[in-house]
């Protein structure tokens, strides 16, 4: 059974809050009258489909064998955590609450990472301190540009210390700080979809991964458990590079393979193939990959073929598919209930 450490979330509760926006995204009514979600980069949707439902997710969990998923805000609805602290701070706490009720009404089948008010990160540490406290919720997602160095990953050192204290998980998701130009590729752009939703991400998400693994940002929260989507960017592929680099200019340095192979950072494998995934696991060990699909069916069903064809071992497929992500959860689950003791 799959462990899906990456299955995004569509909540209903900020419907109210997209019928008061002026601009996407947005509940507006169409020329005949229906409601429909406005989004860009996305067609629209009768409000009747624009939100994730409950028991068609648990139906697609089991015809799928996903034991659990950890549920997080997909992007469209990331643009709560930009607004200002007297917006984002009550709807941020309404899709915590919605999301902690799913927990609570289905034990085992779901986990949840919490959405926080990035306008202002005190008030974001305070929201996450208080997630954790709900059943089912183990951390919480942040932006990946908050890790693009080690300069802009200090403005999250509030909740790196809260995250340690009670042992939860920061899921670094690509996207936008508050305030960021995003996406970079304007539409118009030959291409703009790949250069967006593959060349920049990446990239960015390598970033993200030398911040996290070749700066000492995490030294301070060994408690903290950090997972970064997308296989951590391009880093599987780049390493012998960054090696060669190394050995030229930095000779008496640590080798940057060693440094990301023992680094206590996860990576998912969403949306990679076979090959990807076999670099994954000579770079990292397999101990260090969950399994991600974004939370489609679609996504499901590549990443089991993925799992499958790569040459990686029965032993690291099943680490892939569930054990690392059964620890992780079980890691912050723990000190949730110490807590609640």
């Amino acid at each position: 059974m799959m462990i899906d450490m990456h299955a995004h979330w569509r909540p209903a509760e900020v419907a109210d809050a997209l019928r008061a926006r002026s601009r996407e995204p947005r509940i507006v009514r169409n020329p005949d009258g229906v409601e429909v979600l406005k989004a860009m980069r996305m067609a629209e949707q009768p409000v009747a489909a624009a939100f994730d439902d409950i028991d068609f997710h648990l139906a697609r969990m089991d015809r799928q064998g996903v034991a659990t998923s950890v549920l997080s805000l997909l992007g469209t609805f990331c643009w709560i955590e930009a607004q200002p602290l007297d917006v984002s701070g009550p709807l941020c706490r309404a899709v915590n609450d919605g999301l902690s009720a799913i927990c609570r009404a289905h034990p085992g089948r779901f986990a949840a990472f919490a959405a926080l008010p990035l306008t202002d990160i005190p008030a974001a540490a305070a929201e996450l301190e208080r997630a954790i406290g709900l059943p089912g919720m183990i951390g919480a997602q942040v932006p990946g540009n908050y890790f693009l160095t080690r300069k802009d990953a200090a403005e999250l050192r509030p909740l790196l210390e809260v995250a340690n204290r009670c042992r939860a998980t920061l899921f670094v998701h690509h996207g936008p700080r508050p305030g960021d130009a995003f996406p970079k590729i304007a539409g118009d752009t030959d291409n703009a979809r790949r250069r967006n939703g593959t060349l920049d991400m990446q990239a960015s998400l390598s970033s993200a991964m030398v911040t996290l693994c070749l700066t000492d940002c995490l030294a301070s929260y060994p408690d903290a458990t950090v997972v970064v989507h997308n296989l951590g960017g391009n880093i599987p592929y780049e390493i012998e590079r960054m090696d060669h680099r190394c050995l030229l200019d930095t000779p008496d340095e640590e080798l940057p393979s060693s440094r990301f192979r023992n680094a206590k950072v996860y990576v998912d494998c969403n949306s990679f193939g076979p090959h990807a995934i076999e670099a994954a696991v000579r770079l990292y060990g397999a101990e260090r990959i969950v399994c991600g699909t974004d939370g489609t069916e679609f996504g499901c069903d590549w990443t089991r073929k993925a799992l499958a064809e790569a040459a990686i071992g029965e032993d690291a497929r099943e680490q892939i598919l569930h054990r690392n992500a059964a620890a992780i959860i079980a890691h912050s689950s723990a000190a949730q209930q110490r807590a609640a003791a």
